[in-house]
């Protein structure tokens, strides 16, 4: 059903760590659904039903194909059998090729937690002879992108130019005013998202990049869009 799933621990995430890649995807016809685990609140100016007007505006901003959250409890995201079994679920339902889940080492524990339960239902999505709905499935590859809480620079496996859908990422990102207030002290969360995608695209020698990881190796079948 589709061609990626990005699961996000909170709504927002997705957004920030690759938006522009999600549009570029989109742009090049591929299916593409976020799953949010939690509804990311509290938190000090949102509120549940300003959040989910938030993020409903954000999914049409990337024209995604597909959205969901799971209802997992925000500040308190573990990786239990239950969250296990119900993401494994959407998995099995949604039958993406790729599943892209936050990098792995991270400052905010509901980031690190969300990997972990990524990677263990990615296998629970192929069991035969279990109570999970849907028929059994095993995405292909896991990619990580990157999250705005860990303060280092990590050496990614491949940077994505989203010189062209940049602008699509930046309204996404506009649609969460409750998270990314105007009046936020400098330098902010967005004007750092700016700089950051602007740094990765220099790297590459485009405008703008968005960085992902891999544990896995990574398969090319030709090189006619490297450079």
């Amino acid at each position: 059903m589709l061609d990626a799933l990005v699961i996000a621990p909170h709504p927002d995430d997705a957004e920030l760590g690759m938006g522009g890649t999600i549009a570029l995807m989109r742009a090049h016809g591929m299916k593409v659904g976020i799953l949010d685990l939690t509804d990311g609140e509290p938190t000090p100016r949102g509120t549940p039903e300003i959040r989910a007007r938030e993020t409903a505006a954000a999914t049409a901003a990337l024209g995604l194909d597909w959205r969901h959250n799971l209802g997992l409890p925000n500040r308190r995201l573990r990786a239990t059998l239950a969250a296990r079994g119900a993401l494994a679920g959407v998995i099995r339902q949604t039958r993406p090729r790729w599943l892209f889940a936050p990098y792995w080492v991270d400052a905010h524990p509901d980031h690190v937690a969300a990997t972990r339960l990524v990677e263990a239902a990615r296998f629970w999505g192929k069991l035969t002879k279990c109570d999970l709905p849907g028929e059994p499935w095993h995405p292909e590859r896991i990619y990580h992108y990157w999250c705005v809480h860990l303060k280092l620079v990590r050496r990614p496996a491949f940077v994505v130019d989203i010189s062209s859908t940049w602008e699509t990422k930046w309204r996404s990102l506009a649609c969460y005013a409750s998270q990314f207030p105007a009046d936020a002290p400098s330098p902010n969360v967005l004007e750092r998202v700016a700089a950051t995608a602007a740094w990765w695209g220099s790297v590459i020698g485009t405008t703008h990049g968005e960085p992902f990881f891999a544990r896995e190796p990574i398969a090319l079948s030709g090189f006619s869009s490297l450079f």
